[in-house]
C-alpha cells in the first residue's frame, strides 16, 4: 500500500507553545513513531506537511532583519526555507527512530515547486492564515507599517493572511515518484509546495517564477497523491472524525462513507471553507482521480485508520463500504 500522509503545520508548532525549535522537534518525534509503525507494517509512506506557523515566523524574521540593512528574501523563498527546516527535522527524527528500531529505511526531503495560475482569483483575495496570533492593536499596526492583510482567526486573535491559489501540477513529481519506487520515504510538497507560475522566456521556453502565496497543503497533497497513483490519502486534523450539522442537536459523526454521500454533504454546505472544507474537497478530488481511500482523522488515530480503517473514511462507491479484509495486503495499483 502507498499512502500520502498530510500533517498540519500546527501539529509541529502547537497552540500554546512558543514555537521554539526544541518544541517543534519534540512534537515531530511523536509523529515519527507513528510513521515508523506504518513503515514496519509494509506501508510505503510519502509525507506532506503544512507550514503556516513556520513560514509566518520566517517572514517576520526577514522583515525585522531588513531594518538592520539585511536584504529580505521574498515570501516564496521563505516557503522554501520552511520546507528545508521542517524536512530537516523530520528526516533527522525519522532516521533516529529507524536506527533505534534497527529498521533499514531511508528518508529524503524534496524541495517542491507547485504550479499555480497567475490569473487565479486568490491573488486578489488573500485568505490563508500564516504566522502567529496578534491582538487587534498589534494587527492594526502591522497593517499600517508593513502593509499586511490581517483578519481575526476563530476568536483566537488576529493573523496575517496571504493568497492561496489552487495547485495545478507539481514540477518535481516524476523525481518524487522515482524516489518512492526506490523504497525511500519521501517528504514533499511542504507547506503546499512553493507556488510558481509559468512564464515565457526570450527563447519562447516555459520557465518558472516564484510568487508570494501559500498553497493549501491538503489540496497540494491530493494533487501529489493522484500523480503518484497512491492508494490512500490521509489528511490529519484535530478531531478523529468529520461531523455533519456540526454544533447542532442533529450533529452526526461520519465513519465510513461513499464518495457520492460526501459530495452531497459538501454541496449542501456542511463544510465551511475556513474549517473542514479544503480537507473534504481534497479527499473528494483524490478519489475522483482514481484514489482508493481518503481518510480524515487525528494524529493519534493515524496508524489504526490506515491499517484497519477508521476516522472518516471515504471510499469510491457504495459497494466498497462493505469490503473487508487486510488493508495492508492490498497490492499497489
Amino acid at each position: 500500500m502507498r499512502a500520502v500522509i498530510a500533517f498540519g503545520g500546527n501539529a509541529i508548532a502547537r497552540s500554546g507553545q512558543r514555537g521554539t525549535y526544541q518544541e517543534q522537534l519534540a512534537n515531530i518525534r511523536e509523529m515519527s513513531a507513528a510513521l515508523a509503525d506504518l513503515v514496519e507494517a509494509g506501508v510505503g509512506v510519502v509525507i506532506t506537511h503544512g507550514n503556516g506557523p513556520q513560514v509566518g515566523q520566517i517572514a517576520l524574521q526577514q522583515d525585522l532583519a531588513s531594518a538592520a540593512g539585511i536584504p529580505p528574501m521574498p515570501f516564496d523563498a521563505a516557503g522554501a526555507m520552511s520546507e528545508g527546516l521542517i524536512g530537516y527535522m523530520l528526516q533527522q527524527s525519522l532516521h533516529n527512530t529507524f536506527v533505534e528500531r534497527r529498521m533499514e529505511a531511508g528518508c529524503v526531503t524534496v524541495i517542491t515547486q507547485v504550479v499555480v495560475a497567475a490569473s487565479d482569483p486568490a491573488f486578489r483575495n488573500p485568505t490563508k492564515p500564516v504566522g502567529g496570533f496578534y491582538t487587534r492593536p498589534q494587527a492594526e499596526e502591522l497593517e499600517e507599517t508593513k502593509g499586511w492583510t490581517m483578519v481575526e482567526d476563530a476568536g483566537r486573535g488576529y493573523r496575517r493572511v496571504v493568497p492561496s491559489p489552487r495547485p495545478l501540477t507539481i514540477v518535481e513529481w516524476p523525481s518524487i515518484a522515482h524516489l518512492v519506487e526506490s523504497g525511500a520515504m519521501v517528504i514533499a510538497a511542504g507547506g503546499g509546495g512553493i507556488p510558481v507560475v509559468e512564464t515565457e522566456s526570450e527563447s519562447g521556453a516555459a520557465t518558472l517564477r516564484g510568487v508570494e502565496a501559500v498553497i493549501d497543503k491538503d489540496r497540494a497533497s491530493a494533487r501529489l497523491a493522484a500523480l503518484l497513483t497512491a492508494d490512500v490519502l490521509v489528511l490529519l486534523t484535530d478531531v478523529e472524525q468529520v461531523a455533519v450539522r456540526y454544533g447542532t442537536p442533529e450533529q452526526r459523526w461520519l465513519g465510513r462513507v461513499s464518495l457520492d454521500e460526501m459530495r452531497e454533504h459538501l454541496e449542501a454546505g456542511e463544510f465551511p471553507p475556513g474549517s473542514m472544507g479544503p480537507k473534504v474537497e481534497s479527499a473528494v478530488a483524490f478519489l475522483e482521480q482514481g484514489g482508493r481511500r481518503a481518510i480524515i482523522t487525528s494524529v493519534g488515530r493515524l496508524v489504526p485508520a490506515v491499517l484497519r480503517g477508521g476516522g472518516t473514511e471515504i471510499l469510491p462507491d457504495a459497494g466498497s463500504l462493505a469490503a473487508t479484509g487486510d488493508l495492508t495486503g492490498a497490492a499497489h495499483g
